[in-house]
């Protein structure tokens, strides 16, 4: 049996069914994302494995034990939220305590225990300050620090990382990744963040409107997506009918397919391109976005729009609106998707 096993979960609220029959299995150790847009119900179905959700049908197993009707602090699980959720009127060290002093827990097993994951969290030197006069993402590892002192056996983050600013985003997602690690604590992360979930997922389970749509490791979803609806949420999908397909490529299908922006190539004199890349095809830029490294360029081809995403490797890179162009398409690279 896997650490984590869910059976056929259920919840509704009222008349509205956020999901039903849901199935998963988490290992042991694993950082698990749960991505999908606003309101596909991955923060309720979260909150439904902390059991601050009581659920209308199916099991949660965890470690081989029925904890689906557990009161949320006999499950062993920590919890961050986005909005941290810190007692203002507590320090740093009382924050982190709290939890502890709950478990009555002696006070010097406290005071060590605090200071390990201060330690972990790298706060040292802000035991003593309160949450007004700390950073936002001070204030969020002090959160993280509340859930993994207690130990917890499955850590769960709501979204911890949405209200701070893309530097110290970028630094403490990675922080939170290393933390995980090195404790190997079993990990459910909740994100509509593409990108964050491809960095910091052993697998990402992509929702919508209350089903998980795929799952798997984060090159499978985006290299392979299952539908139409992960081909446009994951990498910014070219979808193209079946009739313009088949058109531009030779094909003989009855699906829309997807291509990635970056398998299309602008077709360079004096280049030889193998067998796999496709004849040219003329196409002008309507539109192009500078993305730092990337440039994005909106074009059209056969009235067909298109996102070609070319690497910015100097200024002569940059192509004009209402350039001309031909374009080569990586045929390995052409997916076909279930609508």
């Amino acid at each position: 049996m896997s650490y984590v096993d869910v059976k056929q979960l259920t919840k509704r609220f009222g008349s509205n069914t956020v999901f039903e029959d849901i199935n998963f299995t988490i290992e042991k150790g694993e950082f698990i994302t749960l991505l999908g847009p606003s309101g596909c119900g991955k923060s309720t179905l979260l909150r439904s494995l902390a059991g601050l959700n009581p659920t209308e049908g199916g099991e949660i197993w965890v470690d081989g034990h029925d904890i689906t009707h557990s009161a949320p602090q006999q499950r062993g699980i920590g919890m961050v939220f986005q909005s941290y959720a810190l007692f203002p009127n507590m320090t740093v060290e009382g924050n982190i305590a709290f939890g502890l002093k709950m478990k009555k827990l002696s006070k010097s097993e406290i005071t060590s225990e605090v200071a390990r994951v201060i330690e972990l969290v790298a706060l040292s030197g802000k035991e003593k300050q309160y949450p007004h006069e700390l950073s936002g993402g001070q204030r969020q590892r002090v959160a993280l620090a509340r859930a993994l002192v207690v130990k917890p056996r499955i850590l769960l983050l709501d979204e911890p990382l949405s209200a701070l600013d893309a530097k110290i985003r970028k630094h403490l997602r990675q922080q939170i990744r290393d933390i995980q690690k090195e404790l190997n604590l079993t990990t459910v992360f909740v994100t509509h963040d593409q990108e964050e979930a491809m960095i910091m997922s052993d697998r990402i389970f992509l929702m919508n409107q209350g089903e998980i749509v795929q799952q798997g490791a984060p090159e499978a979803i985006y290299t392979q997506p299952a539908n139409e609806f992960v081909a446009g949420f994951m990498g910014h999908y070219n979808l193209i009918d079946a009739k313009t397909a088949n058109t531009l490529f030779n094909l003989n299908t009855q699906s829309t397919v997807a291509i990635r922006p970056e398998s299309i190539y602008v077709k360079e004199e004096g280049r030889h391109y193998d067998s796999h890349i496709s004849s040219p095809k003329q196409a002008r830029i309507k539109s192009h976005q500078l993305l730092g490294n990337v440039i994005r360029y909106q074009v059209e081809i056969n009235q067909h729009e298109m996102t070609v995403d070319l690497l910015n490797r100097s200024s002569e890179r940059l192509l004009s609106n209402g350039s001309q162009l031909e374009l080569l398409f990586n045929l390995h690279e052409i997916q076909a998707v279930r609508t």
